[in-house]
């Protein structure tokens, strides 16, 4: 159901009619939920957005998507409803309340009674109006009763209404928003099978939330002075809940829960890598948007900054630098690795072989092991087997390989947590200065990987030509730059094409 969480489908698909409040502050996305809902649970015909805010055509600029067909027909413009109902086309349930009040009292007990019953004989056929005729005796409400009168001729079928928002109902009618969502619950929740949303136009539910079956709140933060938007599931009756929090964003005016695909992010397709062409002066980064969002892809001869907070899994980081070794490679150019501690070269290769031919990833790849004095991988360098001027041609050989025939540029991969431990910070410093000193000239594309707490950190930031944070947040591995500057994207694999393939969508 694209980004909505798992768990709000779920509740929202039970057996029988949901209600839920969605609460928040002004900006925090409540209303794009709403619509998003509407798309992916409600059906054509059966699905309903009141908006008592905004008139139609305002939301259909802030939301140019719901100028579909099938999702203009589920706007309902409160005004427009209010003049369709005085034309006559509501009004269906105003003769219930011609009836004497202790006689409503004995039809609204014999159905209470009866919705206990419900599953045996039946889904309703006919709307409840027990409350919203006693809400009638006080106000006019022609709306709502055209409202009602459009979720009977769906009956028996379950419909979806959002209202939005509940405030603008009860503040129109004077009403008191308990008795409000009261009859809602009652009558179309309970006894008419429908699905009722219903928004807040403000970060507390002032105490209704007991009455209704679930609650969702949205709040708006600031993360190293960009914004971050979350949306926590607070309740949700009958309903496992899995992750109690979202990151979410609303790019495009759409809106997505970030990470809900995040457990299949370690799979791939085993399809071919098709490699993405290098622009002039740049290598790509095999990932569209990253190219995109570094103006053509990382530059030749550059070195690039990865921070890796220390709740990122080693899948979340390679989301992000898989679709870069693969592109390298199909380029017949190599790499050397010196992996972070917990990678695994057997792990590396077996991802990167998924998409390319076994052999280009054993004749172009080495991976400096320094644990091991023996191997019998010719991608495998056993760095701890040698003395320094002995590992010193160990890795010339090994970047001779790397480059192949035709002695071409190299990825360079670094995790600076193996160079800090093996030869302390001063040492791996000037190791590494004289790297980017050699690489630079022969345009190799270099990749550091930093961990929270090392003492390299900051010097070794200084010779970097970017420099990326990569952190989780509510479980979706997000990056964002500090050099060059720029707001907080998802990582995630395209929906479309499976793993290796990556996306970066921006958090709005």
């Amino acid at each position: 159901m694209g980004g909505v969480p798992p768990e709000v489908i779920e509740f929202l698909s039970g057996r029988g009619g949901r209600s839920l409040i969605v609460k928040g502050g002004a900006g925090t996305g409540k209303t794009t939920f709403g619509l998003e809902l509407l798309e992916k649970v409600g059906r054509p015909a059966q699905s309903y957005y009141l908006s008592t805010r905004v008139g139609d055509e305002a939301l259909y600029r802030q939301f140019p998507w719901l100028k579909a067909t099938e999702m203009r027909a589920r706007i309902l413009d409160a005004g427009k409803l209010f003049l369709e109902a005085v034309r006559g086309s509501g009004g269906a349930g105003a003769a219930s309340g011609d009836l004497p009040e202790s006689e409503q009292k004995k039809i609204a007990a014999a159905r209470e009674v009866m919705r206990t019953f419900s599953e045996e004989h039946g889904p309703p056929t006919r709307v409840d109006r027990t409350h919203l005729t006693g809400l009638l005796r006080r106000n006019p409400m022609p709306e709502m009763e055209n409202i009602y009168n459009r979720i009977e001729r769906a009956l028996p079928e379950k419909s979806l209404l959002v209202i939005d928002s509940l405030e603008g109902v009860t503040h129109k009618y004077g009403l008191e928003m308990e008795e409000f969502v009261m009859a809602l619950q009652k009558d179309l929740v309970e006894n008419s099978n429908t699905n009722v949303v219903m928004i807040l136009e403000k970060p507390e539910a002032g105490g209704i939330e007991y009455l209704v079956d679930g609650l969702l709140s949205f709040v708006r933060e600031e993360l190293d002075e960009r914004r971050v938007r979350h949306m926590r599931l607070e309740k949700l009756r009958a309903t496992a809940i899995g992750r109690p929090r979202y990151a979410i964003t609303l790019a495009g005016g759409r809106f997505e829960a970030l990470g809900v695909m995040v457990s299949d992010h370690g799979q791939t397709t085993g399809q071919a890598w098709t490699p993405l062409p290098d622009p002039e002066r740049f290598y790509s980064t095999g990932i569209p948007d990253f190219d995109h969002l570094l103006g053509g892809g990382y530059r030749r001869g550059s070195f690039n900054a990865f921070e890796i907070d220390v709740n990122v899994g080693i899948d979340d980081y390679y989301m992000l630098f898989l679709p870069t070794f693969l592109n390298f490679l199909t380029h017949s150019r190599g790499m050397i690795a010196i992996l972070a501690a917990g990678e695994s070269h057997d792990k590396l290769r077996g991802s990167i072989t998924r998409s390319t031919p076994t052999h280009l990833f054993d004749t172009r790849v080495r991976i400096a092991d320094y644990t091991a004095s023996e191997t019998e991988e010719s991608y495998i360098v056993p760095m701890a087997r040698f003395g320094r001027d002995e590992a010193m041609k160990a890795m010339v050989a090994a970047e001779r390989a790397a480059r192949g025939p035709e002695q071409k540029p190299i990825l360079e991969y670094t995790a600076f947590d193996t160079l800090e431990s093996l030869m302390g910070d001063q040492a791996a410093i000037r190791m590494y200065f004289h790297g980017v000193q050699r690489a630079r000239l022969a345009d190799n594309l270099g990749i550091g990987l930093l961990k929270p707490g090392l003492l390299m950190s900051s010097e070794t930031l200084n010779m970097m030509d970017t420099y990326f944070r990569i952190i989780n947040i509510d479980n979706a591995p997000c990056i964002y730059g500090i050099r060059p500057r720029t707001r907080i994207y998802a990582i995630s694999i395209e929906p479309e094409k499976g793993a290796p393939h990556t996306r970066l969508t921006p958090i709005m």
